[in-house]
């Protein structure tokens, strides 16, 4: 019975679950076994923050170690953010206490490399900044991505019909 629950969590761990949806992918590299490399573009919500999605192209490594779940991603990322309804802020983030707290989280190799997104607020400019980041427990790569949402007062109208 225990090992029916921790092998779950254990194969989550790993597998740095993030609640992220993949909108599609290109291949960059052709492999003779296993998938090829590829950029996945994924798209997930800041949980904290409703009205805020975050599109986020990184690089999967592919051939047989990545198709098994072995081969260490490159720290090649980017992230596009944008406000997609109304937003209002929680009081902690409005006051910079939250700054730099973690959004997204991605494992990118076996065990000790994964990508982030950390959320900052500008409170001059009223927006919300998204940096993207790729870490590593004995070595950290300077690559990185930045994106940042002016919050603007938002419409509840409906939208007008698309042309024909």
């Amino acid at each position: 019975m225990r090992r029916a629950l921790i092998l779950p969590l254990l194969i989550g761990a790993l597998s740095g679950n993030a609640l992220a949806e993949e909108i599609g992918s290109v291949s960059t590299k052709f492999k003779w076994m296993g998938p090829n490399d590829k950029i996945v573009i994924e798209v997930f919500q800041d949980e904290e923050i409703p009205g805020v999605v975050c599109y986020l192209s990184r690089a999967k490594t592919g051939g047989v170690s990545g198709a098994v779940g072995v081969a260490e991603d490159t720290s090649d990322a980017a992230i596009e953010c944008t406000q997609i309804g109304p937003v209002a802020l929680p009081d902690d983030v409005r006051s910079g206490k939250r700054n730099g707290e973690q959004v997204f989280k991605k494992r990118t190799s076996l065990l000790f490399k994964s990508l982030q997104v950390v959320r900052f607020y500008d409170g001059p400019r009223n927006a919300l900044v998204y940096l993207s980041y790729s870490d590593r427990i004995i070595e950290g790569s300077p690559k990185n991505s930045v994106s940042a949402v002016a919050i603007q007062p938002w419409k509840t109208e409906p939208a007008p019909p698309a042309a024909p």
